[in-house]
Formats: structure tokens, C-alpha cells, sequence
């Protein structure tokens, strides 16, 4: 799938991701908070804790997709449309998003 989107949707140099440090942030953050997940649930942790520590992990990756979006809209979008590409770049975007809102 990172190939398709790879293809799909090149950036130029001159193109500023503006959120994407935040985001890498964010999504480590993420990963460490599923490990910690993962030990509570070998660790036989009460089942409300750990359910509780799953939102949380799910609310983060929605953050953490907000962001992305917004960075999107804010410079790939945009872009897109400047230079006249608006048509793909929304049609993967509406993909995306088809996928993500079920």
C-alpha cells in the first residue's frame, strides 16, 4: 500500500510538510503506548484497565489522523490545485477517507 500511495502522490522538494514532525511524534508516542498495552494484557491486567488504555490509543490515532489531514488540505491539496491536479488528488484523498470512515 506505501507503494501505491508513493506513486500516486510525489512531492516536490520545494513542498513543506508543516505537521509531519508532530506527526512522526505523535505516532511513536502511539507505539509505545500500545506496547505498554500489550505487557498489561500478558500481564493479565484487569480488563476495564486495559480497555480503557485501548480508547486512548484509538483517540491518539485519530489525533494523530486530524493532523495528517490537515497537513494534506494545507499543502498537498492546495498544491494540487495550483497546478491543476485537483481531480487525483481528491480522488485518493476520497479513497483514503472511504477507508478511514466506515
Amino acid at each position: 500500500m506505501e507503494q501505491e500511495a508513493s506513486e500516486s502522490h510525489q512531492h516536490d522538494e520545494d513542498y513543506e510538510h508543516k505537521y509531519r514532525k508532530q506527526i512522526v511524534n505523535r505516532l511513536a508516542r502511539i507505539e509505545g503506548h500500545v506496547r505498554a498495552v500489550k505487557e498489561m494484557t500478558a500481564e493479565d491486567r484487569d480488563c476495564s484497565e486495559v480497555l480503557l488504555q485501548i480508547a486512548a490509543v484509538q483517540k491518539a490515532l485519530d489525533k494523530a489522523a486530524k493532523l495528517l489531514l490537515k497537513d494534506h488540505l494545507e499543502n498537498c491539496v492546495v498544491k494540487a490545485v495550483h497546478h491543476g491536479n485537483q481531480d487525483k488528488v481528491l480522488e485518493d484523498l476520497n479513497k483514503a477517507l472511504d477507508n478511514y470512515i466506515r
